[in-house]
């Protein structure tokens, strides 16, 4: 009889800090009654992977979900995989940290469910070459990813119907191939559509073996799947048919398969991750590209042949994507070797183990990219990766950095130019002299927060979608009827989504510098289209710290220029900031000079921004000294004229951000908003506020004022 063996895995995550309701809803709709109906085909063998998060979560939430699926381990019905605890992307993370987020997870499945896991679930499926031997060293046996891996290196689809090793410094690996025909077969396609794909890969020797593994949300979260997978029967059916087909298809665990089926070869896989991620990675004009040469392949003869030398970005390039995952990265990248730095001095291990805790708790995934998931869109899934290092640098501030204030120049963002760091027990600001002299991240560190954690409005190679769409009156696509893979789902969640679709040309941040023209309105600034007359927003500035008694002064001087009509006048703008010791405040002194000498008039603003998360919370709100408002949300946009401090209040964060001037001034406020994509559709994200203090006023030899930023514990 010709058989083929079959391996199925599952993989269940949910973000670090992710809403409880979005757990408990994840929980009901398809990591419960999965299991339920599992229990009812014992026949069935299923490897399953949860992430560390999403387990502590069950444990704490749903104790007796633990109790069966411990029952179902102990029968032999599910075999558990390891992976990072965190869900995070190994090849991001130092080569220590891998190992680390591994062990604590594989220690936890033995806690747990009283076995040692085999294999494990490599994060988004990302590989690079290199991953093999911090894998093996880390106990684990095999890993499965995308059968594209494979096909990027040459293979076919006929020679992947099995395992491979693979091998890093002699570190040996066995990889499984995971099957994309079955990945958009399973669940969305009638069950007929996967049994008759595995019997036409049987054979009579019965070594083939065939893999399907992807994200258990799909089984219940994804729109419309929890009606058709489990109130109109379709996983209850797919388990049925492997019941009755059980003597020519074969379930079995990976690691049973690993012992008893010998591999098909060695292989050396490239980079790669899911097609779909490496379509996501690339820049918005290769990624449309990219959607052309998907559709110029489909009228291809022998597409299957050529596409496998198809294939689109890399990971990491997320990273040059996106500068606020960059900036992510880089600040978790410093903890990290501040972590480790600790942990070679032997400090007391109790803070040290807290300070390790947090910085893998901050290497979660899900925040450093961004595909048809809401991921660095979401100011909820930054915040928790925000938080932790924040709080690993708490942590460390413990045992390791003396009282006061301290700079550093150094090149954090890796970009070739040097940044200045400010650290001191109470906050960390960090400037970008080569763009503006902006400050870029301000942690509060009373508050564990970073006051301005927010993402720019980027352009995406899928708003062409939102736009077509709109300018069709279309809704969404497949049918309503349909259920489909979120690949192919295009809805928004609210109408008029492409009329907020403008994109930044600069990064936003606090003390950047305007020179306004006389057409500047309110509606014109929040949408990125508006005069600027000025070459200091996002030009370099020279920088210099100097110690100080009691703190330390960062000067920042731009020689630049200023258009005045139909001629560009010569101005010098120098902003010093003091910081002292102990204290949260950040004491601004400006001086703009005219160095041509022959006065004109100039229209200058300071933009500040605040990255809180909530737009329309009644407990998030504007106060300006002396004016009543009559909307206070931070979603909320205006002018307030004649004004000489201004809050910004998160009474659930229990912090208030405060500007103060020394000469009155005229504010804009306006928020900034996203449109990006979620496995739901298009949706609006409130990103965080900006706040412009401005004055107008004739420019004669020098002008002077005074700007104080302040953070405060509410």
């Amino acid at each position: 009889m010709r058989t083929v063996t079959l391996a199925l895995g599952i993989h269940n995550h949910q973000p670090l800090g992710n809403f409880d309701s979005v757990f408990e809803h994840a929980y009901e709709h398809s990591y419960r009654p999965f299991l339920d109906v599992l229990r009812r085909h014992a026949h069935v063998r299923l490897s399953q992977h949860y992430s560390g998060i999403l387990l502590a979560w069950l444990a704490a939430h749903h104790p007796e979900f633990i109790e069966q699926l411990t029952a179902l381990v102990a029968a032999g019905q599910v075999e558990m995989m390891t992976g990072a605890y965190y869900e995070a992307i190994l090849p991001a993370i130092p080569d220590a940290d891998k190992l680390l987020q591994i062990r604590k997870l594989s220690t936890e499945i033995r806690r747990l469910f009283h076995v040692t896991p085999q294999g494990m679930w490599l994060a988004e499926r990302v590989w690079e070459a290199f991953l093999a031997k911090p894998i093996a060293d880390a106990g684990v046996k095999f890993i499965a990813v995308d059968d594209s891996h494979f096909k990027h290196a040459g293979l076919t689809e006929e020679e992947l119907l099995g395992y491979f090793v693979t091998e890093e410094q002699g570190a040996m690996l066995r990889v499984f191939p995971i099957s994309k025909r079955l990945r958009y077969a399973i669940p969305f396609q009638p069950v007929e559509a996967t049994t008759d794909y595995l019997r036409s890969a049987a054979t009579e020797d019965g070594q083939t073996v065939v893999v399907f593994a992807d994200d258990g949300e799909k089984f219940g979260v994804w729109p419309k799947t929890f009606k058709h997978v489990y109130e109109e029967g379709w996983l209850d059916r797919f388990f049925t048919a492997l019941d009755v087909n059980s003597d020519w298809i074969r379930v079995r665990h990976f690691s049973d398969i690993a012992d008893n089926i010998p591999p098909r070869g060695r292989i050396y896989l490239p980079n790669a991750s899911y097609a779909e991620m490496m379509h996501w990675a690339l820049p918005p004009k290769t990624f449309l590209e990219y959607e052309e040469m998907e559709k110029f392949l489909e009228a291809v003869p022998r597409r299957d042949v050529f596409e496998k030398f198809v294939r689109g970005g890399f990971w990491r390039n997320f990273l040059a994507k996106y500068p606020e995952a960059n900036q992510m990265h880089k600040k978790m990248l410093r903890v990290s070797s501040r972590v480790h730095a600790a942990a070679r001095r032997r400090n007391p291990p109790r803070q040290v183990r807290k300070a390790l805790d947090h910085l893998l708790g901050a290497q979660c995934n899900d925040a450093y990219w961004h595909g048809v998931f809401g991921g660095l869109y979401l100011p909820n899934v930054r915040f928790p990766v925000y938080r932790s290092l924040i709080d690993a640098e708490r942590a460390l501030d413990r045992i390791v950095r003396p009282r006061g204030v301290a700079a550093e120049v150094t090149d954090f963002d890796c970009d070739g130019h040097d940044e200045v760091l400010v650290e001191s027990d109470v906050v960390n600001a960090y400037f970008k002299p080569s763009e503006g002299g902006r400050l870029f991240e301000l942690d509060f560190k009373p508050g564990r927060y970073n006051i301005l954690d927010i993402v720019s409005r980027h352009e995406e190679g899928y708003h062409r979608k939102l736009r077509e769409a709109a300018g069709t009156g279309g809704g969404s696509t497949p049918a309503a009827d349909n259920v489909a893979s979120i690949h192919d789902v295009v809805q928004s969640k609210e109408t008029g989504l492409e009329k907020l679709l403008t994109y930044d040309w600069y990064q936003h941040g606090s003390f950047v510098d305007h020179f306004f023209g006389e057409g500047l309105t309110l509606e014109g600034f929040g949408a990125a289209r508006y005069p600027e007359l000025g070459d200091f927003v996002n030009r370099p500035y020279a920088a210099s710290v100097k110690k100080v008694k009691g703190g330390i002064d960062l000067r920042l001087t731009r020689t630049g220029g200023v258009w005045s009509g139909n001629e560009r006048r010569p101005v010098r703008v120098r902003k010093t900031l003091h910081f002292s010791s102990g204290s949260s405040t950040i004491d601004a002194e400006y001086v703009i000079e005219n160095l041509d000498g022959t006065p004109f008039d100039v229209w200058f603003g300071v933009e500040f921004a605040f990255g809180f998360m909530a737009g329309d919370a009644h407990d998030r709100y504007y106060e300006f000294e002396g004016v009543g408002l009559d909307d206070r949300r931070l979603r909320s946009c205006g002018i307030v004229e004649d004004c000489t401090r201004a809050s910004v209040v998160d009474e659930w964060l229990k912090v208030r951000a405060c500007v103060g001037l020394e000469v009155p001034a005229a504010w804009l406020r306006t928020p900034i908003e996203t449109v990006s994509l979620s496995e739901a559709g298009f949706e609006r994200v409130y990103q965080g506020t900006i706040c412009v203090p401005n004055w107008k006023f004739r420019l004669e030899k020098r002008h002077g004022m005074r700007v104080r930023l302040s953070l405060s514990r509410r």
